[in-house]
């Protein structure tokens, strides 16, 4: 399947987990149109000042690859500086937060995969 730039759905999210400012989230496919268990392949714009809040990923991981300028992440334990062409993984109960503290928009791509329901005894 082939999605074109200008047929990517695009939405807005005020105050994203609790985080500042807003969030455009630009869709590359929708969970709806993964066979895997996929929640979330899309683009993110954190504009100067904005950030997503602090949030957990138990029964997923969450892999952001930066594309464009720079922002700090907290992953629960510190703080630190990502750039372009870093990448992180959280999952297993992990946490994290991120925020455009720069003068120019912060991208990442964004993809969540949620792991395979276990089998109740």
């Amino acid at each position: 399947m082939i999605r074109r730039s200008r047929d990517m759905k695009e939405e807005v999210r005020e105050n994203m987990r609790g985080g500042d400012g807003s969030v455009t989230i630009r869709h590359y496919f929708t969970k709806d149109e993964f066979t895997a268990n996929a929640r979330l392949c899309a683009k993110l714009v954190i504009p100067p000042g904005a950030g997503i809040g602090s949030h957990r990923h138990d029964t997923e991981d969450e892999v952001y690859i930066v594309t464009r300028g720079s922002g700090l992440l907290d992953d629960g334990t510190e703080e630190v500086r990502v750039a372009e062409g870093d990448a992180i993984l959280t999952g297993n109960g992990g946490s994290h937060a991120v925020r455009n503290d720069g003068d120019e928009p912060f991208e990442m791509i964004a993809v969540i995969a949620c792991y395979p329901e276990q089998p109740q005894d």
